[in-house]
């Protein structure tokens, strides 16, 4: 396994299958130090709020990750508000996370925040 969050991010999430087994939660700690520390796991899920200085830039930062969550075809749950969005990712089939959770977060913190 890779030991950095820029190798993750080079990854591309693969289906799972229903009835797999979430991440033991070792294995969660040690993908959860490959990310930026702003991630958090917190009932189950992964968990980071991005700030930005208005509603229009959160916005598009929302854009961006809905269209990087398309070619991936692992969607988020995405929060946004004013001047902020909460990205939450947790695998439904296997009603926990999985390691395509980590390969997502790594993704959208490498997106270019401008706009």
């Amino acid at each position: 396994m890779e030991n950095s969050a820029q190798s993750l991010s080079a990854r591309e999430c693969v289906p799972c299958k229903s009835g797999g087994s979430p991440l033991p939660d070792n294995l969660i700690k040690e993908l959860l130090c490959r990310l930026s520390n702003e991630w958090i796991v917190e009932n189950g899920r992964l968990r980071k709020t991005y700030r930005f200085k208005n509603f229009a830039q959160a916005l598009a930062f929302t854009n961006k990750v809905g269209m990087l969550a398309e070619q991936q075809q692992h969607h988020p749950d995405i929060f946004l508000s004013w001047g902020k969005v909460t990205i939450e990712l947790y695998t439904h089939k296997i009603k926990g996370l999985h390691e395509n959770d980590f390969i997502l977060a790594a993704k959208v913190d490498a997106l270019d925040m401008s706009v």
